[in-house]
């Protein structure tokens, strides 16, 4: 198991380096830190106090560019050796640059590319590393690179098209939580006795009203920390009970506007990289193996599960997927013309196509709807306070006679 150790080192400039790095022992690191350029001054065992947040990983964008530049160098007939080392000479002190080196030592020790990318399971995950291994073996491996790089920027892409419509409603929902804490906690309970003393019966709203002020200021932690503390415990739940997580993500699918939109999201990553996975050489049935953990979804996966089952029994493909009763008559029907022609991948392509457009337009929808619905719940919330204060007093001022 490696070692965390904090060294110093000094690079080919003298300029003197502190940081962490991972080794299973002191030759390692020192040939880890000179695969960085860096020659060890000390060092020591890191211990950690629990309090550490460093990353074991890396960005996204980081992997994208990885790959875009290990394809180009593979493609102009750069070795992968030299390939990483060059790369490795570019990249800035990061955890990067650190795989990069640890790439590098791993190929000099005699392992392949993909058995190298496979001692980094937290960056690279086996949709990748099954991938370069094909490529590998068929001498495939710039094309493979670039696929895999060219998916990894769509699902890049999909990722923040679909956050962009949960960055207004988030701010809103601060805005709103900030305003109605303050108006609940700190000024209606100083309008509270006004209101009492006005006399005559007070209406079914406000006393609604002083009700929930009362509780959120005497309860104010549990209105903040329940809500967390269920979320936290639903999801160790869900983790270490198969059948809630199923449940859970039953219910997913079925919510209003966010259940089609989660569905065609894992659509489209579960087509896209099916289709890569197809064409780079891998069969129906592995393809469809490491396609069930591709899916963020259990219901989802365990339909890939029966229908790769079915597969492998001499089932046709659309005929199995069918029979599972989850995905739309559209994907069914692409795959039986994928089958029918040859040409699956390209099918599966269109499918992955059509759904991204759909998980677009909708968040676009979405995202416009928001505005409009988040000011109607805050001015109901603001009306609804505003009636239940100025109400008793509006009532006792037509009282008066004069």
């Amino acid at each position: 198991m490696a070692t965390v150790f904090k060294y110093k080192a000094i690079d080919a400039q003298g300029k003197v380096r502190s940081d962490r790095i991972e080794a299973d022992n002191l030759l390692d690191l020192e040939q880890r830190l000179g695969g960085m350029g860096l020659d060890l001054i000390n060092f020591k065992e890191h211990r950690s106090t629990g309090l550490t947040f460093k990353s074991k990983k890396i960005s996204r964008k980081e992997l994208i560019n990885f790959s875009f530049q290990m394809q180009q160098l593979t493609k102009s007939g750069v070795s992968i050796l030299d390939g990483l080392r060059d790369l490795k000479n570019t990249v800035e002190e990061s955890r990067l640059r650190e795989v990069l080196a640890g790439l590098v030592d791993e190929i000099e020790g005699g392992k392949t590319f993909s058995q190298a990318l496979s001692e980094f399971p937290e960056i690279f995950d086996s949709v990748y590393i099954t991938l370069v291994r094909v490529g590998e073996e068929s001498g495939r491996i710039s094309e493979v690179l670039h696929d895999m790089a060219e998916t990894l920027k769509w699902h890049d892409e999909l990722i923040s098209h679909t956050k962009k419509i949960m960055i207004y409603p988030a701010i809103v929902t601060v805005v709103v939580l900030a305003v109605v804490s303050f108006l609940m906690i700190y000024l209606i309970p100083q309008l509270v006795p006004f209101i009492q003393d006005i006399g005559g019966e007070i209406p079914l709203h406000t006393r609604a009203l002083i009700a929930t002020s009362w509780f959120m200021g005497n309860f104010w932690y549990l209105v903040v920390g329940l809500p967390i503390l269920m979320f936290i415990v639903m999801r160790q739940w869900a983790k270490r009970n198969h059948n809630v997580r199923f449940k859970l993500d039953s219910f997913k699918l079925k919510m209003y506007l966010f259940g089609p939109l989660i569905l065609k999201t894992n659509l489209a990553r579960f087509a896209n990289y099916f289709a890569m996975m197809y064409t780079s050489g891998l069969t129906v049935l592995d393809a469809l193996k490491i396609s069930e953990k591709l899916v963020d979804n259990v219901v989802l996966s365990n339909a890939i599960t029966d229908a790769r089952a079915m597969i492998g029994e001499g089932g046709s493909i659309s005929e199995s997927f069918s029979k599972v009763e989850i995905y739309p008559p559209l994907v069914i029907r692409m795959l039986k013309v994928g089958e029918s022609t040859g040409a699956l991948d390209d099918s599966l392509l269109n499918i992955s196509y059509f759904y991204n457009r759909e998980v677009k337009e909708t968040v676009d929808k979405m995202e416009a709807a928001i505005s409009p619905v988040m000011t109607i719940i805050l001015g109901g919330i603001m009306m609804w306070i505003m009636m239940a204060v100025l109400g008793p007093v509006y009532d006792s001022l037509t009282k008066i006679q004069f």
